[in-house]
């Protein structure tokens, strides 16, 4: 069995865990491999294998995510169409999407052994038609588009073809279930079970009085057409990361993702267990 390290060290801690999940999994006979970057951090342990961070986990068992959400959704996009399953270990302020806490590394023996859950999550791909050609971009948990001068954009989403409805807003989500408790969450949108396979689309600040979430059936193709006027043309984000422009009466489609992603979970913790003990807290 191999295991690739992706740690965050801007996480507080990261490092020093990073550090004990080798020695633990190199104990179990757990093959261990981090990126080439890491040769200082890791360079004393004589068991660690230095490879690229994209042949490594094409050829890996599991992809351990060493620091908060943030942390896990860049390391998800390197197993996308590969068969390793991913483990987070949370060192970050949340960590909702993580399996593991960082004071819990004595359960990753249940890697050799097998006992952990696997919770297989759908992504969503997003369609954006430049001139010369097409790019395809995957999300785990959304795609975002809003105004890039963040004023009020106007415009029109389609399902299959059908006109769903013309809209003003800040923006708009289409969510997977794994980011409904995300930023739709923060938009008003509904929490929906990560087994659930939907696409979720939840407005940004709509200037309506009637404006709600919409939960489409995975099969749908949905289509964003931007109607804004003007230089205040939509940008598209995916995941928090990449970022393209759309021009007025440009149009972008959404879809079901070609790939799902397989997260490991050795706590045991239910979705719901997880929902309640990391956001149902207090802000002081």
């Amino acid at each position: 069995m191999k295991a690739v390290l992706y740690p965050n060290f801007q996480k507080k801690n990261a490092l020093s865990c990073a550090r004990d999940v080798c020695d633990v999994l190199d104990k179990c006979g757990i093959q261990v491999s981090v990126s080439e970057e890491y040769i200082k951090e890791f360079g004393d342990k004589n068991f660690v294998l230095f490879e690229d961070i994209d042949k490594a986990v094409k050829n890996s068992d599991i992809v351990v995510a060493i620091g908060g959400d943030g942390t896990i959704l860049r390391c998800a996009k390197f197993l996308i169409g590969t068969d390793a399953k991913l483990l987070g270990i949370n060192t970050g302020t949340l960590g909702f999407m993580a399996g593991l806490e960082a004071d819990q590394l004595d359960r990753l023996k249940q890697l050799k052994t097998g006992e952990f859950e696997i919770s297989e999550r759908m992504t969503i791909d997003v369609v954006i038609h430049e001139k010369e050609r097409n790019i395809v971009l995957t999300a785990l948990n959304e795609v975002s588009a809003r105004s890039g001068s963040f004023r009020i954009s106007d415009f029109e989403v389609y399902s299959d073809g059908y006109l769903v409805g013309k809209y003003r807003a800040d923006g708009v989500l289409f969510s997977t279930p794994s980011g409904s408790t995300a930023y739709a969450l923060s938009a008003g949108g509904p929490i929906v079970e990560p087994d659930l396979e939907c696409i979720e689309m939840t407005l940004i600040c709509p200037h309506s009085l009637f404006s709600r979430a919409t939960l489409f059936s995975a099969q749908r193709r949905l289509k964003l057409t931007d109607r804004t006027a003007g230089d205040d043309s939509i940008v598209i984000s995916v995941d928090g990361d990449v970022n393209k422009r759309i021009g007025e009466n440009e149009s972008i489609e959404i879809m079901r993702g070609r790939n799902n992603l397989k997260f490991v979970n050795l706590i045991g913790n239910s979705f719901h267990e997880s929902l309640c003990r990391k956001m149902c807290k207090p802000i002081k």
